[in-house]
């Protein structure tokens, strides 16, 4: 059910995925899944799913009608479509709405009906082609630097596959806020949804979370309060908690 060098990780009310060294995920995961809930009448898709997080996090509770997941990577793909095996083996028949797809996010046509879908999510590498210390691991480099995508090409897709008012939903580093903006409004995606993160009050933002809609009328964005992580004592806020739930009792 697994392989060498990966593990199994609850995810909260049974739920459980498959991880690796270089398939596994993060906060930031977390909190774009909180960020995008979408409904149960929602067909969803997230472009670079990597082993398949978010759209487990989205089936703990209830199914969806449609959640596909996509990937250019191989592995990761094949890792998630054996959490889902895994899973509704172990009765958790939620998760049958998930469709693995390996392809490639700029090569769409033909393998999705373009115009379906009410949320496109993405967690797209952080850094930009070249910038940085780069990582000599082919699935580490793809999955924080902009090596086989960049965000004109997810914002792109995303386009393509959104109905008209649906909701694009991503996170990234402040520092590169104007850059998704910029894109987004060359794909016709209004932004609308506007969150920082932040560790504590003390720290400066270290995420943002964005929503647009597609066609959405030019203007008002409405900026959320900061979430923080933690409060000044290190722990956990209270939001953070809530946002963690079944998470966090999962790895009780």
């Amino acid at each position: 059910m697994y392989k060498e060098n990966e593990r199994i990780e609850p995810l909260g009310n049974g739920v459980e995925i498959i991880v690796s060294d270089n398939y596994h995920f993060s906060t930031d995961t977390i909190l774009l899944a909180n960020f995008a809930s979408p409904k149960k009448s929602d067909c969803v898709v997230e472009l670079g799913t990597g082993c398949g997080t978010m759209p487990l996090l989205w089936t703990r509770e209830s199914s969806l009608k449609e959640i596909v997941a996509i990937d250019i990577q191989k592995d990761a793909v094949d890792m998630l479509t054996r959490s889902i095996s895994h899973n509704i083996d172990n009765d958790k028949t939620n998760c049958s709405c998930i469709t693995p797809l390996c392809a490639d996010l700029k090569d769409l046509k033909g393998k999705l009906p373009f115009g379906r879908y009410n949320v496109v999510v993405c967690n797209p590498p952080y850094k930009l082609s070249g910038s940085g210390i780069v990582n000599p691991d082919k699935e580490k480099l793809l999955a924080r630097h902009e090596e086989s995508c960049t965000l004109d090409d997810i914002c792109e897709a995303a386009s393509h596959l959104l109905q008209y008012s649906g909701r694009f939903c991503i996170c990234q580093r402040p520092e590169r806020l104007a850059d998704v903006m910029e894109s987004m409004r060359k794909f016709s995606i209004e932004p609308k949804l506007l969150r920082l993160v932040q560790q504590r009050v003390s720290k400066e933002p270290k995420l943002f979370l964005l929503e647009g809609r597609y066609k959405g009328n030019r203007g008002f964005m409405q900026v959320l309060p900061t979430l923080f992580i933690e409060n000044e004592q290190g722990d956990f806020s209270d939001e953070m908690k809530q946002i963690y739930g079944l998470y966090k009792e999962g790895r009780i």
